[in-house]
Parts: C-alpha cells; structure tokens; sequence
C-alpha cells in the first residue's frame, strides 16, 4: 500500500495506561511496528512507517549546528517504536501523551504520509480555526 496514502479520521479512547486502538487502515500502510514521536507543529503525535522514519533520521543526522543538534535530542529522545497488540491496541508512552497532552477521547487522522494523534478537544479546536480560504496563496496546490 502506498505511504503517502494513509487518509481519514478515527475517533478512539485512550486509557489510563496509555492502551489506544489504533485504525487497521493505517496500520496497514505502517506496517507491524511503527514509530511515534513528538509531533514538530504544535500538541500532536506524528506516526511513521519504519521506512519514512529511517528516511528522516537519515535526513537529520546529517545536517550540522547548535538548532540540528538541539532538534536531533529533541526528536529522537521522544521516538518510540510501537507494534499493536492482538487487540490492535498500541502503548502510547506516558512522555509522549504528556507531550500532546492525551487523556481519553484521542482523534488519529491520516496525513498523507504520516498519521497524527491528537487530543480530540485540540483537533477539532484546530480545525475550527481553518480558513480553507487561505489555501489559494498556494500557487502549486490543485484541489
């Protein structure tokens, strides 16, 4: 399955463990194990395929200075591998759900070619402050 293809948006629970199904849609394009980390734009989790994450941590190692290595700790001090259980549950680690500040009702979008976590208040917070309208100063973009 293509891995800019991972699209939609599921609304789950999130115990106090940190246990969280997470959609069989998007786990088929990430594969059995996956990783999450801190996401870079605000209060979110961004998910990855092992592929795409190899592809950034390539990316990243190679770029030099006090901000790269400043991200390079801030990044993958927060990255954590993660395989679904038989329940097709994932452990969020508490770091991680501090950071995006989940504690029950979690939203896990498709976003092209990653997959976000998000506290279900802050998503729709987000989007409620969208203006698609802003979208046409993107010259390139045809939708």
């Amino acid at each position: 399955m293509d891995a800019c293809g991972m699209t939609g948006t599921y609304y789950h629970n999130i115990d106090t463990k940190g246990r969280m199904n997470f959609p069989v849609k998007l786990r088929e394009v990430l594969g059995e194990s996956f990783w999450v980390v801190r996401g870079t734009g605000g209060d979110y989790l961004s998910v990855y395929s092992n592929e795409r994450w190899e592809g950034i941590k390539a990316q990243i190692v190679g770029v030099a200075g006090p901000q790269a290595e400043q991200l390079k700790r801030w990044l993958f001090s927060g990255a954590s591998e993660v395989s679904a259980d038989k329940q097709g549950r994932i452990l969020v680690p508490q770091a991680l759900r501090e950071f995006a500040r989940l504690e029950k009702d979690v939203v896990v979008i498709g976003a092209g070619n990653k997959a976000e976590i998000w506290d279900r208040e802050k998503w729709e917070e987000t989007n409620a402050s969208f203006d698609p309208t802003t979208l046409a100063a993107l010259d390139n973009l045809c939708l």
